[in-house]
């Protein structure tokens, strides 16, 4: 039975937020890089990347990394003020073709076919530790609130964790290749409207409940800025959390920059972990409720 006064859409980014990529995605990442030019990125390095919100691809992310190391190595002193300049011609090794890095990068996520027997990988995706369990979903559904993934990761990838991990069974999903890339907020637009339909049906707009999506990189913030931009009647929440290599306790001033980020990118609430989203969510859309509820009519009389 589907509730009277519908709550809210929830949309999930998947990689930090769902499951912990610090030891698959990130680390496809460094061995890549490595694997060109014999140079391992640190996490700060990744995390300062994905702050500049245009790398959420990790391909690009990791030809973006190499570029930016060939530079260095042709021009020392240049800084970041000389990322964006023609490299030299006297650079130590070639930035590799895309396709080769897709290809390179996918060996050490995968480790096999991605299209083919998830037991047959042998890559760093076999070492995801989940963020979440199943029970959240039921939590979301009993709540009223509807809920999907909107994801950069590639379509196996997806349907790994969240069908074949999570037992969750055909998941709305916008995945790699769905929509452009994020921020570009289409994928976010294009599923929310699709649940709300289904779900209510409602189409989105001034009167429909909140969209909220949870992310963990400014690139997500800035999805929901750009749909605010592209449907300003339709309300919508940013949500965001810190990446889980950010949470041990020597890296509290890390992730308290980290976080700042996210909030100067607009950020509305800054979660501790991805298990607060279902009270932080409820929290704020009691507080709008307040917010819209119509003033009490004034004393016609005079006060005793």
């Amino acid at each position: 039975m589907l509730p009277l006064n519908p709550h809210a859409v929830l949309l999930f980014d998947i990689d930090g937020v769902i499951r912990d990529v610090g030891g698959s995605y990130r680390r496809a990442i460094v061995e890549t890089v490595h694997h060109y030019s014999g140079w391992r990125p640190d996490p700060a390095e990744i995390d300062a990347l994905k702050g500049e919100g245009c790398w959420n691809n990790d391909w690009e992310a990791s030809l973006e990394l190499l570029r930016r190391r060939q530079l260095a190595a042709a021009n020392p002193g240049a800084g970041e003020a000389g990322a964006t300049t023609p490299v030299h011609p006297s650079s130590p090794w070639p930035l590799p073709a895309y396709d080769a890095l897709v290809e390179v990068f996918g060996g050490f996520y995968f480790g096999g076919d991605p299209q083919g027997d998830p037991a047959l990988w042998r890559g760093f995706i076999g070492s995801e530790p989940l963020l979440v369990e199943p029970a959240l979903f039921t939590d979301l559904n009993d709540a009223g609130i509807a809920w999907g993934f909107v994801s950069g990761s590639e379509p196996p990838s997806v349907r790994y964790v969240l069908q074949q991990r999570l037992g969750l069974v055909e998941p709305p999903v916008i995945a790699m290749g769905d929509a452009p890339d994020k921020p570009d907020p289409t994928g976010l637009l294009r599923l929310a409207e699709a649940l709300m339909a289904e779900r209510w049906g409602l189409a989105l707009g001034a009167e429909a409940p909140p969209v909220a999506y949870l992310g963990d990189t400014v690139a997500d913030v800035q999805t929901v800025h750009r749909a605010r931009q592209a449907m300003p009647g339709q309300p919508f929440l940013s949500l965001a959390v810190a990446p889980p290599h950010l949470h041990g306790p020597d890296q509290l001033e890390s992730r308290r920059r980290y976080e700042q980020r996210l909030v100067e990118a607009g950020a509305d609430r800054i979660l501790p972990h991805t298990n607060a989203v279902l009270p932080t969510l409820l929290a704020l859309l009691a507080d709008r409720k307040v917010a819209s509820a119509p003033s009490p009519p004034a004393p016609s009389g005079p006060m005793p």
